[in-house]
């Protein structure tokens, strides 16, 4: 996910000699930047947008901000956790993402970084992350963080990716929880409305991940991971990137249906969905460069809908 690395340039060192994730490295240490990247930066820091809003959202708007601090701790620790299950899944995918365009220069693809101190190096962080959760913040959302580390970083991982087409529908379930943390943090308690949220990233990861496979459908297939694009071809594919897209927009109007929100977010979801819809017709008409355009517009649309639930409700002052 991040890029500076350092060390062997691409397509040799221990990838030429097989040493894929568990080599030794003798010209090349690993960096620190090394280790950030194996905790997929980008993708915790998109967790963590869609967990703060959570955290706002737990607060009626007429009582002002939840506690700072609290928040920060919250933060924090869902971060330690979601880095150690994607440090897992750099060591469990090495042997996969050697055969991929965007991943064969990850750490452990090149050897930087031994299997056991990467193991180290997850243990250490979910540690601090369930010590920080649990007496920072609360058991309960300790607890459901560490339901979360382990359906990704192992019953995802180490098994729905690579027995199902349907790994990401079934694996998004654990990648959609963030707001719920984020709720549970102040409150203590769970609720309807952020089982809401978590609906919506729940419908929202097929289009997205499906629409990446589609580009890198010949990558997938090489290293032997069953994506729906690899099983069932891409004209299906198209066909549920679209009916995701119809059944996410429809769910992005809930919160607003159930009296959640106000008008600005329904506008903003309305707006968003029918590009998000857009784009996915266009994948599914097959014009050049719609895959690409459909999984970048995705991250933006998911950033976006949670910004505007943030400003709907100190707006409106719901929830």
């Amino acid at each position: 996910m991040v890029g500076a690395l350092s060390g062997n340039p691409r397509g040799t060192g221990d990838m030429e000699h097989g040493h894929v994730g568990h080599g030794h490295v003798d010209m090349v240490a690993a960096s620190w930047r090394d280790y950030l990247e194996m905790c997929k930066p980008r993708v915790v820091a998109l967790m963590l947008i869609t967990a703060l809003v959570g955290t706002f959202l737990a607060v009626p708007a007429s009582l002002g901000l939840p506690p700072l601090p609290l928040v920060a701790a919250a933060m924090l620790g869902i971060a330690l956790m979601a880095g150690s299950a994607a440090v897992l899944n750099h060591v469990a995918d090495a042997h996969i993402d050697a055969h991929m365009g965007r991943t064969r220069e990850r750490p452990m693809v090149r050897g930087l970084v031994p299997m056991p101190r990467a193991m180290l190096f997850s243990a250490a962080l979910a540690l601090a992350g369930m010590t920080l959760l649990t007496f920072a913040v609360n058991p309960i959302t300790a607890w459901l963080n560490l339901v979360s580390w382990a359906g990704y970083g192992i019953i995802y991982t180490l098994y729905l990716k690579r027995l199902t087409p349907q790994n990401i529908v079934i694996g998004g379930l654990f990648g959609a929880a963030p707001p719920l943390f984020g709720w549970t943090a102040v409150t203590g308690t769970l609720a309807l409305e952020p089982v809401l949220l978590v609906l919506i990233i729940f419908l929202w990861t097929p289009p997205h991940f499906w629409a990446l496979a589609l580009d890198r459908l010949d990558e997938y297939a090489k290293a032997g991971v069953p994506m729906l694009p690899v099983t069932h071809g891409e004209a299906h594919t198209r066909t549920q990137i679209v009916i995701y897209t119809v059944a996410l927009t429809v769910c992005s109007l809930l919160p607003w249906a159930l009296g959640m929100t106000g008008p600005l977010y329904a506008a903003a979801a309305l707006l968003l969905g029918s590009m998000f819809l857009r784009h996915a017709w266009a994948l599914y008409r097959q014009r050049p460069g719609a895959a690409m355009a459909t999984f970048r517009f995705s991250i933006v649309y998911l950033g976006a809908l949670f910004a505007a639930l943030l400003v709907d409700h100190y707006a409106f002052g719901r929830v």
